[in-house]
């Protein structure tokens, strides 16, 4: 069914984040195996929470342009095992090594560090199976699957979030222009959520012009997105983040906060939300959720 005017924000967020819960497991099933413990360790970190916001971004554009729940979940579902992927690595002794993730251990103190690596690289490849595979099975025309695959690819790759992520490791503890800090943070962060909206035009056929007002749009919310882990990571609560607060000051890292300082990055964060709106203005939504999503964004404590 339909969203309509009337849908409750909070109602709708359910309803997806159950729904991809669903897919996700469906897409990644257990089974009995010699590479169980593999297989234990991708749903460990892939069904552990989160607020799925990147396949709910792929499902709303592709809903924009009138393609079926069904055919984008596969998509949305790729997503997020492409962001869930990065967290375990990111989480790795030699990253960032974090022991806590969404209020557990994290997939390397669950398990072990080859087994959380091998994890990780085992969801990025399983992303693109069950893109792929579910897709076209759920009636994606090929064309249109490649070039949501394409898209996903692009935004994970060299030139998207692991460039970022190579930036941000050769950033550590040096003092970092606000140029090439928005620069990194536009490819670490922002790469992920614009190939999220821009898989749901692709697998609708949104017209070139659609294509740029949500690419202006998902680069704002990245920005944002940012700008408000960045502000989290000063103000935020410990146990609603699911991970101890201030790392990013331990580690001695340039963000938004230590560039501008608090209330700037506010404020910045709040223009970049107010500009995303007015790109969702000119796209062809059938109602507020999409609005009132990304209202939220800008609102959340975690």
């Amino acid at each position: 069914m339909g969203m309509t005017q009337t849908f409750s924000l909070s109602q709708q967020m359910q309803n997806y984040q159950y729904e991809i819960e669903e897919a996700l497991d469906r897409l990644l099933s257990l089974r009995e195996c010699p590479q169980r413990e593999g297989l234990e360790a991708m749903r460990y970190s892939l069904l552990g929470g989160g607020k799925r916001i990147r396949a709910i971004l792929t499902l709303e554009f592709a809903r924009a342009y009138g393609v079926p729940k069904e055919q984008a979940m596969p998509f949305g579902a790729a997503v997020e095992m492409v962001h869930a992927y990065s967290l375990i690595h990111d989480d790795l002794p030699c990253m960032d090594d974090d022991d806590y993730r969404r209020g557990k251990p994290s997939c390397h103190r669950q398990f072990s560090e080859a087994t959380a690596m091998l994890a990780g690289d085992g969801l990025l490849t399983h992303a693109f199976i069950a893109a792929l595979e579910g897709g076209l099975r759920a009636g994606v025309q090929p064309n249109r699957a490649a070039e949501a695959a394409l898209i996903l690819a692009q935004g994970a790759g060299i030139d998207g979030m692991l460039g970022g992520q190579i930036m941000d490791l050769a950033m550590e503890g040096k003092k970092v222009e606000a140029e090439l800090h928005q620069r990194m943070c536009a490819m670490k962060t922002g790469a992920l959520i614009r190939s999220a909206c821009l898989m749901g035009c692709a697998l609708g056929a949104a017209g070139p012009q659609g294509r740029k007002i949500t690419e202006e749009y998902a680069d704002k919310i990245g920005l944002s997105f940012q700008m408000i882990d960045d502000i989290l990571d000063c103000t935020g609560q410990q146990e609603l983040l699911g991970k101890p607060v201030g790392s990013d000051a331990q580690q001695n890292k340039t963000t938004y906060v230590t560039l501008y300082g608090l209330e700037r990055a506010k404020e910045m964060s709040q223009r970049q939300t107010e500009e995303a709106l007015e790109c969702l203005e000119r796209l062809p939504l059938p109602d507020r959720f999409l609005a009132e999503f990304t209202e939220m964004l800008l609102a959340r404590k975690f």
